[in-house]
C-alpha cells in the first residue's frame, strides 16, 4: 500500500496499515511550547511521545535571548525587590493593547491571572533568575541579570491607560542567548519525566477520521514510514513560517523588505498547514514582528525618525519592534534617524545603521539626503520648540527623552529598509481556545488536536503592539495549558 503524504492533506485513518507506534499524547516541536507541553502531560500521568524533525531540542526559542514577559499578582520577586508592585489589572490592560484589536481576552485574562504562578512554576523546572534589574533600555542584558523595560509600557499610548512596570525576565546567563540555556534546563526535565523523545522524525501529515477527529501522526522516522497513534491527542508545537518564504510572500509580503528572518529551518509553516489540513481555522496570518534595533545606545532614543517626505511618524520611546512596525508603514524604504551631538552615539555594529549624512546646519543634512528643501528643516524646527517646552504634541515622546536637536554638528543616521538590520518573524498561526483546543473557521474544537507556540497564534498577535518575552510567554504558559488538558482527556478516558 502506498500513499502520498503531504501536510495540507490529512491520511484517513482507514488508510493506516497497522500502528507503528501508540501512546496517549503526542508532542510535534520540541521548542519552549513542546517542552512544556509534554512536563505538563507527563506530569499528569500521560503516555507522551515528542517527536523533533531536527537532531536536538531547542527550536527557535533556543536561539532567543531567553526572555519571558512575567509579572502581576503584586510582582515577581525580581520586580519587588526593584521596588515596583505590578497589578494584574495593569498587565491585563497592557496585554491587551499589546494585542491590538483582535486581543484573545481570554487568554489574557487567564494569562494576567497566572502569570505569577507561570514564573513559579518555571524556577520549579530549574529556570534560574538572579532577580536584579538593570532600568537602561537595551535589546536584552550582556550580563546575568534579570528584570528589564521589554516594551512600550513607559510610552504612549500605552502609558495612558496601564501602569508602566518592567516584565522582561531573562534567566541567569552572562551574554546574549540565554534561550539555549532555558531550553537545556526545559529538556532536561522533560528527560527526568520519561518522556518518549524522537530526533530525526518529521511529520508527515495528520492521521484524521471522517469527521476530521485527529487520532494521530504519519511520521518519517530515520527514512521509515512510521504511523503513530495518539489516544488522547495531538499537540503541534512546530514553529511558525518565516522560512517558509512562499508563505511570507502569500500572507505577509512586506516581510521580503528585510532579508533577516528569524528562526531555524523547522519554522517552515508546516505546523500551520497541518492544522488547516484538517479544517483548522489560521489568523492574522498578515501579523509580524519586525525590528529596528536602534538601541542601545538610549541616548540615539533622543532623536527623531523621519521617513523619505522628511516627515516624522512614531514617539521614539517606545519598543524598537514598534518602530520597526511603524516604519514599514511609510513609503519607500529611506528612513533616518535624526541627532544632534549631544545625543549622538555610534549605534552597535551588528545593527547597520551608518552616517548617511552630515552637516553644521539641518539645511545642509536635509541638502545632502536630496529631500525637498524645507521638508526635513520644519520637522525639526516644529520638534524642537516643542521639546523645548518639554512637549511633544504630535507623538507625545515622554518628557525625559525630549531635547532639541540644536548642537551641532547634525547627523541623519541611515536606516534603509533594505540595509540595516530589520528582524523578524511571524505571529500569525492556528486560531487556538486557551486550553490550545485548535478551532475551525466556525470557532468549534477539533477533536484530538491542540498547538501553541508559533504555530498557534496567541498572545502576540499585533506587530504594533510586541514587546519582547511575548512569544517565550505564550508557548511556555499555553503549551503547558495544552499538555494538561490533554492529560485530562485521558483521564475521562
Amino acid at each position: 500500500m502506498s500513499f502520498n503524504f503531504s501536510s495540507s492533506r490529512p491520511c484517513q485513518t482507514h488508510q493506516v496499515p497497522n500502528w507503528d507506534l501508540e501512546t496517549d499524547v503526542i508532542v510535534v516541536g520540541f521548542g519552549a511550547a513542546g517542552a512544556c507541553a509534554a512536563i505538563e502531560a507527563a506530569g499528569a500521568g500521560a503516555a507522551v511521545t515528542l517527536l523533533e524533525a531536527a537532531s536536538g531540542h531547542g527550536g527557535t526559542s533556543a536561539l532567543s535571548g531567553g526572555e519571558i514577559y512575567l509579572g502581576g499578582s503584586g510582582g515577581t520577586p525580581a520586580q519587588r525587590q526593584a521596588g515596583f508592585s505590578d497589578d494584574t489589572e495593569d498587565l491585563f490592560r497592557y496585554l491587551m493593547m499589546a494585542g491590538g484589536a483582535d486581543a484573545d481576552e481570554s487568554k489574557v485574562r487567564l494569562y494576567a491571572e497566572n502569570s505569577l504562578g507561570h514564573y513559579e512554576w518555571l524556577v520549579a523546572q530549574g529556570v534560574k533568575y538572579k532577580n536584579t534589574f538593570l532600568p537602561e533600555k537595551m535589546l536584552e542584558p550582556v550580563t546575568d541579570d534579570c528584570l528589564i523595560w521589554s516594551g512600550s509600557e513607559e510610552a504612549w499610548p500605552f502609558v495612558e491607560h496601564a501602569k508602566p512596570c518592567p516584565r522582561g525576565h531573562t534567566p541567569q546567563w552572562t551574554g546574549w542567548g540565554g534561550g539555549r540555556m532555558l531550553m537545556d534546563t526545559l529538556a532536561a526535565r522533560v528527560e527526568t519525566l520519561g518522556v518518549e523523545i524522537r530526533y530525526d522524525s518529521r511529520v508527515l501529515a495528520l492521521i484524521a477520521d471522517e469527521a476530521n477527529h485527529v487520532h494521530g501522526v504519519v511520521v518519517r522516522i530515520a527514512g521509515q514510514i512510521c504511523f503513530a497513534r495518539a489516544r488522547n491527542g495531538v499537540i503541534l508545537c512546530a514553529g511558525g513560517f518565516v522560512m517558509n518564504r512562499d508563505m511570507v510572500k502569500r500572507h505577509v509580503p512586506h516581510l521580503l523588505r528585510s532579508d533577516n528572518p528569524i528562526g531555524t529551518p523547522g519554522d517552515n509553516g508546516t505546523g500551520i498547514l497541518l492544522g488547516m489540513s484538517v479544517g483548522g481555522a489560521a489568523i492574522h496570518m498578515g501579523e509580524a514582528f519586525l525590528s529596528l534595533p536602534f538601541y542601545a545606545p538610549e541616548s540615539l532614543i533622543n532623536g527623531i525618525f523621519i521617513n523619505e517626505r522628511g516627515q516624522r511618524f512614531i514617539n521614539e520611546d517606545c519598543y524598537h519592534g514598534r518602530v520597526g512596525y511603524h516604519i514599514m508603514q511609510q513609503m519607500g524604504d529611506r528612513i533616518y534617524l535624526l541627532v544632534d551631538n549631544a545625543t549622538f552615539q555610534p549605534p552597535a555594529d551588528f545593527t547597520r545603521i551608518q552616517i548617511a549624512a552630515a552637516g553644521e546646519t539641518w539645511e545642509e543634512v536635509e541638502g545632502d539626503l536630496g529631500l525637498p528643501e524645507g521638508t526635513l528643516v520644519s520637522t525639526v524646527a516644529l520638534y524642537n520648540r516643542h521639546a523645548a517646552d518639554g512637549s511633544d504634541p504630535l507623538f507625545h515622546k515622554a518628557a525625559k527623552w525630549l531635547k532639541p536637536l540644536n548642537e551641532p554638528p547634525f547627523v541623519a543616521l541611515d536606516c534603509r529598509v533594505d540595509y540595516a538590520l530589520y528582524p523578524h518573524f511571524t505571529l500569525g498561526g492556528l486560531d487556538t481556545l486557551p486550553t490550545g483546543e485548535v478551532l475551525t473557521e466556525k470557532r468549534e474544537p477539533i477533536g484530538g488536536l491542540y498547538a501553541a507556540g508559533r504555530t498557534a497564534c496567541g498572545l502576540p498577535r499585533w506587530g504594533g503592539g510586541y514587546s519582547s518575552g511575548m512569544s517565550l510567554a505564550d508557548a511556555t504558559f499555553f503549551g503547558r495549558q495544552a499538555g494538561l488538558h490533554a492529560a485530562k482527556a485521558r483521564q475521562q478516558g
